[in-house]
């Protein structure tokens, strides 16, 4: 049996740290309560991303997740969550889950119907 020298395990270790959860985009980057928003990036399968969430930096609010493979996670917009700017969060699957805060925003939209009954009450 061949043995592995310290220096080349810690290049090891390493190049195993450097494969991770990549976000490219979020498409559309906008939405109401119930629209369909696609996260597209790589390393995103089921085995790597266990949950993701939207944060106000104050609450973080689990979203369901439609659809996920490794290149893309499709969630709707909960019910529960207010207008307004919000940032993708991702914990991570596994034995030692990590939450990852993403560079990532959506902006949360007013429901139209109250935009509509504002307007006809103001005539």
């Amino acid at each position: 049996m061949r043995k592995i020298s310290p220096r080349c395990l810690l290049l090891l270790l390493f190049t195993a740290s450097l494969h991770a959860q990549k976000l490219d985009a979020v498409r559309p980057d906008s939405g109401k309560v119930g629209s369909v928003l696609r996260i597209q990036g790589t390393d995103l399968s089921k085995v790597r991303i266990d949950s993701v969430y939207l944060s106000d930096q104050t609450l973080d609010m689990m979203v369901k997740v439609l659809n996920q493979t490794d290149n893309f996670i499709e969630f709707r917009i909960p019910p529960s969550v207010k207008p307004g700017k919000f940032q993708l969060v991702i914990k991570t699957a596994g034995k030692e889950p990590h939450i990852l805060e993403q560079p990532f925003y959506i902006k949360v939209e007013e429901p139209k119907e109250i935009v509509e009954v504002a307007a006809a009450g103001s005539k």
